[in-house]
């Protein structure tokens, strides 16, 4: 991509003026000048391609400055100050966020790597947009990996897998997350890899026709609903048919990997209206339908889900959503930046669909070890989610394995710190008996009661493990 295709890829979706884009692409060509990667191509390269991610998502003018410039500061001799000069406070801190620190005064790697991810998360709570730059920033690399070592290769995969494409899939953003998955997968698994994707190509051919009949057979009914919508197929990344085969110890032949179609219309209504008339027309399968617009994912996503049984026997997938629903789950938080621009349209919501995030991130700044942090950082970022009840029937989403304290503490802090027992559909349990999805958990408090440090250890959560240090701290009792 050069600086023409830039300029011409952001007015496509924005009115704001180039000029910074023109100064940032000339500034990082100049200052990586004598740079090389791996490859042996220009080190600008990567930044440009990074860039060029970041258009795919529309991102703003400053994020999409910052990633031209996002290695600037660590990669060459520019002085922090001079930059901030440069390019003023936004984009300076949107690049210093993305900055690695200097791993030399760290006794580990390890350490060093989980400081450089607190750092990074931190930098988060400040500006959401440091994290989208991180992931482009990942992904680019990730793309092209085949010019390090198989020790880096291995490293760097384990770390994507494990940290990153979690975090996309807990900001929504799917498509980033599947692509990450699937290429740390290839890395880390080669001869699997390889294998599934000769047969997932296989059965896909296979099963294509069959998907089209299926769509041309569902388009038919769905016309004479007259509700305004479109028919999209999708394919299953390979990393998740492949963990599917690790959970079930089946091989892929026994899969049920079932076909996919979303079904994409204009309003809520319609959503609900366009459900009544596939399953009016398909049999759905008994348990399979699940509402995620009226309990929206934490990481704001949003659908009908359904399966139905074709003609051909086949059961398939689907999804009803609306555009807006249907732009989140593909873009997720980077969806929401592009109408903070104060366009048409503007995302006046926001920052309430993003507080869980800060409100996340300001817990674990509780935490001082570097490992603790990633400890607690993953068990947050796990991707399945159980779903709690009140017995008032409100829904309380947590990790997996999450216990009644946790719940407690989700439901308020209050709630927590005077939390001395737990019933959970109606029979007395501990207080670390873990929690599963559809149980309805009632909480028993007392009035002068408080936590106690043991339970630090009873607590899947970072929210809970925050509120109970910061109990103990005002009341002056050491944790350890």
């Amino acid at each position: 991509m050069d600086l023409e295709e830039l300029l011409k890829k952001f007015r496509e979706y924005s009115k704001q003026d180039t000029t910074v884009l023109e100064y940032a692409w000339n500034y990082s060509s100049e200052a990586h000048r004598a740079q090389k990667r791996a490859s042996g191509e220009k080190y600008f390269m990567h930044c440009a391609a990074v860039t060029e991610i970041l258009l795919d998502y529309k991102m703003d003018l400053e994020t999409v400055a910052a990633g031209l410039l996002h290695d600037v500061l660590e990669d060459t001799a520019i002085p922090h100050e001079t930059f901030r000069k440069e390019f003023g406070e936004e984009i300076y801190t949107l690049v210093a966020g993305v900055t690695k620190i200097e791993t030399l005064k760290f006794s580990s790697r390890d350490e060093a790597q989980a400081e450089n991810w607190r750092k990074m998360i931190l930098a988060t709570a400040k500006d959401i947009r440091v994290i989208v730059i991180k992931l482009a920033d990942r992904l680019h690399n990730m793309r092209t990996l085949n010019f390090l070592t198989r020790e880096k290769q291995l490293e760097i995969s384990h770390e994507t897998i494990s940290l990153y494409a979690p975090l996309a899939q807990r900001l929504g953003i799917f498509q980033l997350k599947s692509e990450l998955e699937d290429l740390s997968f290839k890395y880390l698994h080669p001869d699997e890899y390889q294998s599934l994707l000769a047969k997932a190509q296989l059965r896909y051919a296979k099963r294509e026709k069959l998907l089209e009949d299926f769509k041309t057979e569902l388009e038919k009914h769905l016309a004479g609903a007259q509700i305004p919508h479109r028919v999209l197929s999708r394919a299953k990344n390979l990393y998740s048919i492949y963990r599917k085969m690790q959970r079930q110890q089946k091989p892929f032949e026994e899969i049920q990997d079932s076909l996919g179609v979303r079904i994409i219309t204009d309003t809520v209504i319609n959503c609900y209206a366009l459900l009544g008339t596939v399953h009016s027309v398909f049999k759905p399968v008994a348990g399979s339908f699940t509402d995620y617009i009226a309990v929206p994912k934490m990481n704001l996503y949003q659908s009908l889900h359904t399966s139905v049984m074709a003609a051909s026997g086949e059961i398939i997938e689907i999804q009803v959503r609306t555009e807006e629903m249907h732009r989140t789950s593909e873009y997720g938080i980077a969806a929401h930046w592009r109408y903070k621009l104060g366009e048409k349209g503007a995302d006046r919501h926001l920052d309430e669909k993003l507080n869980w995030l800060r409100q996340w991130i300001e817990w674990l700044q509780d935490i001082s070890s570097p490992r603790e942090f990633i400890e607690s950082f993953k068990t947050d970022l796990e991707l399945d989610q159980i779903f709690i009840f009140t017995p008032k029937g409100e829904v309380k989403p947590l990790p997996v394995d999450a216990t009644p304290l946790d719940f407690a503490y989700a439901i308020h802090s209050d709630v927590g710190d005077t939390c001395i027992g737990a019933k959970v559909n109606n029979k007395m349990v501990r207080l670390d008996q873990p929690l599963k999805s559809g149980d309805i958990c009632e909480i028993i408090t007392r009035k002068n009661s408080s936590p106690k440090k043991d339970w630090l250890v009873l607590v899947k959560t970072a929210g809970a493990r925050s509120h109970i240090r910061k109990h103990l701290r005002e009341h002056g009792q050491p944790e350890e």
